[in-house]
């Protein structure tokens, strides 16, 4: 989505609304396309004092598998966005601003960049997700298996203790 800010650049209180869907759906996330269906963003971009304050949420349902058991789950999110922009900067190393070089200026990549860097690190199906067998496959939250668990050899001495 364009957004003009020259009018509210130029109009100290002037707060724009806004409101629109962001297909991600060519993005990929570890190998996987999870967004199915469109993000839904909504904000405001206000001045306050020669900055424009850019405050949005954006709210999306992730297809992800897994981490741990690879089954298929839907992640619902919310990303919080916050930016302040400017048109000059007086102090080049100021890392909290955003220069504005257009004042066209394309959302798209700006909420896209905030949306994966708010992801988590890992998707679980529950939080006591016990995972897959490494060696047989079978789902430890439904089934048990027999498979023999490999001890570290630098554990092995305490693995004997709690043995016996």
């Amino acid at each position: 989505m364009i957004l003009d800010l020259e009018p509210i650049f130029n109009n100290e209180g002037m707060v724009r609304e806004f409101s629109y869907e962001l297909d991600l759906s060519d993005q990929e996330l570890s190998g996987v396309k999870p967004f199915t269906t469109a993000v839904k963003v909504s904000g405001s971009a206000g001045n306050y004092t020669d900055i424009v304050e850019l405050r949005a949420k954006a709210e999306f349902v992730l297809e992800m598998n897994c981490d741990r058991c690879a089954k298929e789950i839907s992640v619902p999110l919310q990303v919080d966005i916050f930016h302040t922009l400017v048109t000059h900067l007086n102090d080049e190393k100021n890392d909290e601003l955003l220069l504005v070089n257009e004042l066209r200026f394309d959302l798209d990549p700006l909420i896209t960049e905030d949306i994966f860097l708010d992801l988590p690190a890992k998707f679980l199906c529950k939080e006591d997700c016990k995972g897959m067998c490494f060696k047989c496959g079978k789902d430890l939250n439904t089934d048990s298996c027999s498979c023999k668990k490999d001890v570290d050899p630098r554990l092995a001495a305490l693995q004997q203790l709690l043995d016996n």
